[in-house]
């Protein structure tokens, strides 16, 4: 079973729709025990950083989510600001600590030219750096939908894994161990998207 945590922020129905599709068995819950039982989780996320991880603080998620994330080392995926929540801090709104899972911090895009609009809203074409698994058997125009206007910069960059030009270089992707996430919306990006989750679902993170 795939847990899709359910904490007030994010597309859990079109992601569930998207795991489902896949054949693959999911459940959106806010529930401990689900997570125990739960072969992977994902954390999707969608408004604001503060309100978001403040949030799963006050459902008394977090200890849950990072027991699994460092210490069973269960499989996990971020989506959008659920990817951004992995990180240690964010400057967004005055500025908030993240969940500490991956040594990055989360700042606004900055384009290198004033007439490229912030947020990004669309597709965007993936620049591949690492875990080269998860983008397997994409086509050559491999776009994905973005909607975001903070991105994730990995203090280690071992950590990243797919960059998009938006007026400059921005996080994609990033990729450690058992962490997986993705600044794009898989379950938005058609079937480039479906084959991402369908990598993650494959993958054999204990090998």
């Amino acid at each position: 079973m795939i847990a899709i945590v359910d904490y007030g922020f994010g597309n859990v129905r079109s992601l569930w729709n998207a795991l489902d599709f896949l054949g693959a068995e999911a459940e959106i819950t806010r529930n401990p025990d689900d997570f125990d039982a739960a072969e992977r989780i994902v954390l999707p996320g969608v408004g604001a950083y503060g309100d978001a991880v403040n949030a799963i603080r006050d459902l008394g998620l977090e200890k849950h989510l990072t027991r699994h994330a460092l210490e069973t080392r269960k499989p996990m995926f971020g989506i959008c600001l659920g990817m951004q929540l992995f990180a240690k801090s964010s400057s967004e709104h005055g500025g908030h600590k993240g969940m500490g899972w991956i040594d990055a911090h989360v700042d606004r895009i900055i384009p290198n030219d004033p007439d490229i609009k912030v947020p990004q809203v669309g597709w965007n074409t993936l620049d591949i750096h690492g875990a080269e698994w998860l983008f397997d058997g994409l086509p050559k125009k491999n776009d994905v939908y973005f909607v975001h206007s903070y991105h994730m910069i990995c203090n280690d960059r071992a950590d990243l894994a797919a960059t998009t030009n938006h007026g400059g270089p921005v996080t994609a992707a990033i990729s450690r161990g058992n962490l997986t996430a993705t600044q794009f919306h898989p379950e938005k990006s058609q079937d480039n998207g479906l084959r991402i989750l369908q990598n993650w679902l494959e993958r054999d993170f204990n090998a």
